[in-house]
């Protein structure tokens, strides 16, 4: 019988815990009950009691108690709960993880279910389920469920939201097993709308050659999700021909991926070739919301949520830069692929961002950084006279990719005699 570890406090939702342990155990699923609350007492016995989860952070439940510290008290309990989840994982008792609670519970459960290999259910109904919710998600499958109303009773609004959360864990932990799948080397590719041609063709061209290719949307999460992945050692390459989201971290948009893109998934040594994909856009969201400072920019509607901005030659200039800089640091083999003639959908000749004094910069930059030669240290570049959605820049890239893996590949077993 699959096992859902359903965690929480005890002392100010128990109540709501006793409901959902309830309809989980109808639905033919062990519960196992992890106490994380500090001050009440708990309104029914847990199978991980409050103070086994405070040990495990080796802390004295009575010292929480007593120092009266709420944000001393989730932290802790935070990392006793990460621990317990952790062992009851290795213990083969946590096919799913559940929880339910505001900002402190959502905190705390958060915490413990993202460390759960990506698969394993995670579910958390919470009252921070809408905004920004990367703190708690993160790089994972964590999926969060809005409560609408607050955790503080069953009632005709909540009952419903709860018991449909427990269901779905149920459904997802009974559910037939996927079939075995054949494991081939994982690639990961990173696209955008406007270079989707480019990663469709690259991604026919990796599946022919024996990968298995991941696809990431370059919105901020993508790209750190993709760089979390090299640095756990998950790829054998990465196809990153979309690096928009470093004009975002420049300009101020709304998809940066912060310092780190372009550093961390070349530190592993991860064979990558990499290309100037979208660079000519800044994303923001409904045109209302563009800052005043940009208003008279070269502004793009996309879609009602999503609008463009097009890179002026300095920033490109900046860009082209980062860029260089960035592709130079990591041990990783990396090849830069530039479409000397248009860098999205968009802005080839007649698109609205056609601009080549832009684009001119940005490459300008780039071989500036890589040095005249075309190569900084194990960095390679490439021109090719297209587009980046024409399908030969794509295959071309791909293959390149395949080389840099194979090369890798040939030193290590040569090293290793």
């Amino acid at each position: 019988m699959p096992t859902v570890v359903l965690l929480g406090t005890l002392d100010t939702k128990g109540q709501e815990y006793a409901f959902v342990r309830d309809r989980l155990r109808t639905a033919d699923v062990e519960v196992v009950v992890v106490d994380v609350g500090v001050l009440g007492e708990p309104a029914f016995p847990p199978d991980v009691s409050r103070a086994e989860v405070a040990t495990a952070a080796g802390v004295d439940h009575q010292s929480l108690v007593d120092a009266a510290d709420r944000g001393r008290a989730v932290a802790a309990m935070a990392e006793g709960a990460i621990a317990v989840v952790g062992e009851l994982r290795a213990r083969g008792r946590l096919d799913a993880a559940l929880a339910f609670g505001g900002t402190g519970g959502t905190s705390i459960a958060a915490a413990a279910f993202r460390q759960l290999p990506l698969g394993i259910p995670k579910v958390i109904v919470s009252t921070a389920a809408s905004g920004d919710t990367y703190p708690y998600v993160g790089e994972t499958d964590l999926v969060l469920v809005p409560s609408v109303v607050d955790i503080a009773g069953v009632n005709r609004i909540s009952a419903p939201i709860l018991a449909n959360a427990a269901a779905a864990v149920a459904g997802m932990v009974t559910a037939p097993a996927l079939p075995q799948m054949a494991e081939r080397p994982l690639v990961a590719a990173s696209m955008f709308g406007v270079t989707t041609p480019c990663v469709t063709a690259g991604r026919a061209t990796l599946e022919e050659l024996g990968y298995e290719p991941l696809v990431f949307h370059m919105t901020g999460v993508g790209g750190r999700t993709l760089e979390s992945l090299a640095a756990q050692g998950l790829l054998a390459g990465i196809f990153d021909m979309t690096t928009t989201e470093l004009a975002d971290e420049l300009v101020g948009g709304v998809f940066s991926a912060g310092p780190d893109r372009l550093v961390s998934a070349g530190l592993p040594g991860v064979p990558r070739v990499v290309s100037v994909g979208a660079l000519d856009m800044v994303n923001f969201g409904p045109k209302d919301t563009v800052p005043e400072r940009f208003r008279d920019r070269n502004l793009y509607v996309h879609n009602p949520t999503v609008t463009l901005m097009r890179t002026t030659p300095e920033e490109c200039r900046e860009l082209g830069a980062r860029l260089a800089q960035r592709v130079s640091l990591g041990t990783a083999p990396t090849a830069v692929f530039l479409p000397l003639r248009g860098v999205s959908a968009i802005a080839t000749e007649g698109g609205p961002f056609y601009d080549p004094a832009a684009d001119a910069a940005l490459f300008e930059a780039i071989r500036a950084g890589l040095g005249d030669g075309g190569k900084a240290g194990q960095v390679e570049l490439v021109e090719l006279d297209t587009d980046i959605n024409d399908p030969e820049f794509a295959r071309a890239a791909a293959r390149r990719l395949h080389d840099l893996i194979n090369e890798r590949e040939r030193d290590a077993t040569l090293h290793a005699d």
